[in-house]
């Protein structure tokens, strides 16, 4: 029933808690890496710990920033399952912290050398432009106002999802519609466009509905729980990885709750945002996710990587994977301002994107298989221009 559902939202675009998470500006921002935990002030202009200010630049830039620091400032989520989720121990696992690491092993030639900042989706942007954190990978959804108006630069996606609704499924089904939400109490976290998206669409569909936010999507599960909202709304990744992951604990029974419509509410592209006029750092940050994306469509994860990277030098090897390791034109590397087997650490210390996205959201009942998230000579939108 798990991997059904999961197939059934993917291949129908239904699929993090994307544009949603907590709220509030807060003054300092407690930040944990494995193992450690350091508190940053945020800072208006320069400095901050990464690279300062909206113009991303401090003495080169934040690439030079992140070199010269030695580790890499993460913005995620506050959690969000299989996309962030701290640990105990400080560590932080999900697609987007994987991404954090990549993005590390990248720059530093260290998957580890990161420090995760659990960001809220109001003060994420503010976190950003002020220089607290290098680059966001916390679910944040791409669209035109953020693109212009906040000063943003998105990356390329890293997970295609839809905002869906969830409720009791004595009360709702698969194939409900806003005349079935007509009257309902909606519960979601807020400074997120899930309040809009999901306004518009009850308002399309002459269904009059009330809606009560609160800071962190966590609160809002609670008191979807309590019985104080009729349904909760996010993206409907996050949906079903609420879902599932209670079931495994046993905490409700299977089938006790459902996620709906069958087509999404709104299109939620997720992937990094960085801060605008920093055209060197867009470079890594996306060339960096690009080349899981290749290795995807070679073929290429964590454990083959030596061989095929060793075959790639030879007359029956692939020259894309040569290039893209810096085993052949090595001007490419150099330009990007990275070591030359900076991509060669990404995939052999954090892995391709099919092997990321498999680890984290598979055992949450989702799959990229049939659906947008698979590669593009699958039907699916994953694709990387050539490296060359």
């Amino acid at each position: 029933m798990i991997k059904r559902l999961g197939v059934l939202l993917v291949a129908l675009a239904l699929v993090a808690t994307a544009c949603g998470d907590d709220s509030g500006e807060t003054d300092t921002t407690t930040a944990t890496t494995t193992g450690t935990e350091a508190t940053t002030t945020t800072t208006s202009g320069g400095g901050g710990g990464g690279g300062g200010g909206t113009d991303g630049g401090q003495d080169g830039g934040t690439l030079a920033a992140v070199k010269a620091r030695g580790v890499l400032n993460c913005g995620v989520s506050t959690g969000a399952v299989a996309f962030t989720e701290i640990q105990p121990d400080g560590s932080a696992t999900g697609i987007d912290a994987d991404y954090c690491k990549a993005l590390a092993a990248a720059v530093l030639g260290d998957s580890n050398a990161v420090v995760f900042f659990p960001t809220t989706a109001a003060e994420r942007f503010d976190v950003l432009k002020a220089g607290q954190v290098d680059v966001l990978f916390r679910n944040t959804t791409w669209t035109a106002s953020r693109d212009t108006d906040v000063g943003l630069d998105f990356g390329p996606t890293t997970y295609f999802d839809g905002q869906g609704l969830m409720g009791p499924s004595n009360r709702f089904s698969a194939t409900s519609g806003p005349s079935d939400v007509d009257g309902a109490i909606l519960c979601t976290n807020a400074g997120t466009t899930t309040e809009k998206n999901i306004r518009e669409w009850a308002a399309l569909g002459g269904a009059s509905i009330s809606l009560e936010t609160v800071e962190n999507f966590s609160e809002a599960m609670d008191a979807f729980i309590a019985g104080r909202c009729d349904l909760v709304t996010t993206d409907a990744s996050g949906l079903v990885g609420e879902k599932v992951s209670r079931e495994l604990s046993g905490e409700i029974g299977t089938d006790e709750w459902v996620v709906f419509p069958p087509s999404p509410i709104s299109k939620e592209p997720l992937g990094p945002a960085y801060r605008q006029n920093d055209s060197e750092w867009a470079d890594v940050v996306n060339w960096t996710v690009y080349s899981t994306f290749i290795a995807f469509e070679k073929g290429m994860n964590s454990s083959n990587v030596d061989d095929l990277r060793a075959l790639a030098g030879t007359d029956d090897g692939d020259p894309e994977i040569a290039r893209m390791f810096g085993d052949a034109s090595p001007e490419i590397m150099a330009a990007l301002g990275l070591d030359a087997d900076a991509f060669y650490q990404v995939i052999s210390q954090v892995g391709s994107y099919d092997e990321i996205f498999d680890r984290n959201l598979n055992p949450v009942g989702l799959f990229r298989e049939g659906g947008l998230n698979d590669l593009w000579t699958s039907g699916g939108l994953i694709y990387a221009p050539p490296f060359r």
